[in-house]
């Protein structure tokens, strides 16, 4: 499955572990939440990066003492209608300050890459190589919001009033 970040398809440096399954030795890896939450300190102690696949009819509770050690959280679109990792993504961007890799896992559809942008992902799986240039094309379509959300962009109102403060202090 091909992985878009900054609106290309790149190498995904993170292996996906299934429960039961042996990890590599080192390099990044991904695995559920079931297996992180077994022993999250075994996982975090070994040597590479460790992301972890969490669903999103789980509570971020549990996830929120071992951010500062994950690269990566992979919140899951079961189907287009559920709409429920748009608010853990947020979440985790805004009250909880996460700073690593945010990936959209799942049914991710071409059609809400600015909506999940928004929301703070920047990274997706997505089911084709040409979703990778719609994804380029989509965000490039849109430069300004109205809303303040998890991407950290300038709202178009503290764009003006930013312009204002410039105006201002040129006369």
């Amino acid at each position: 499955m091909p992985l878009v970040k900054q609106g290309r398809i790149t190498t995904d440096l993170f292996v996906h572990v299934a429960d039961g399954a042996e990890l590599p030795g080192d390099g990044a890896v991904l695995v559920t939440a079931e297996r992180f939450l077994a022993d999250p300190e075994a996982l975090l102690r070994r040597p590479g990066k460790v992301g972890v696949v969490w669903p999103n009819n789980r509570n971020l509770d549990d996830l929120v003492p071992h951010l500062d050690r994950l690269a990566s959280v992979a919140l899951v679109f079961p189907t287009f209608r559920d709409g429920r990792a748009y608010s853990q993504a947020r979440l985790l961007r805004e009250r909880y300050g996460y700073d690593g890799e945010l990936r959209a896992t799942g049914q991710v559809l071409r059609d809400q890459f600015v909506f999940m942008t928004r929301a703070g992902f920047d990274a997706f799986e997505v089911k084709k190589d040409a979703d990778a240039d719609a994804f380029a094309e989509t965000m490039k379509r849109y430069s300004v919001f109205y809303q303040p959300t998890g991407d950290g962009r300038v709202t178009a109102l503290n764009r003006r009033m930013q312009q204002r403060h410039s105006e201002s202090a040129g006369q």
